[in-house]
């Protein structure tokens, strides 16, 4: 898995978690549906840390809880 693919899991994981459907997220976070749209179907190949700190203000988490999963520790290095 790489780091794209991560995102959108903790997205989906965020929205699942908390009873959001992506359109829902999008409201609560200020972040335009066609974005979060794009992120969650890959088509955003790298989404920004402003558009992830304002989906985390949605979500109601720091930008800390967001990235301190399983996931995100266990991704290689990408630059060697």
């Amino acid at each position: 898995m790489d780091t794209r693919q991560v995102v959108v899991l903790r997205i989906r994981q965020l929205c699942k978690e908390q009873g959001f459907t992506t359109n829902g997220i999008s409201v609560f976070s200020a972040v335009s549906q066609g974005t979060v749209h794009d992120i969650v179907s890959g088509q955003t190949k790298n989404p920004g840390i402003v558009t992830i700190k304002k989906l985390c203000d949605g979500f109601g988490i720091t930008l800390g809880e967001f990235f301190s999963t399983p996931e995100f520790d266990a991704l290689e290095q990408e630059i060697k």
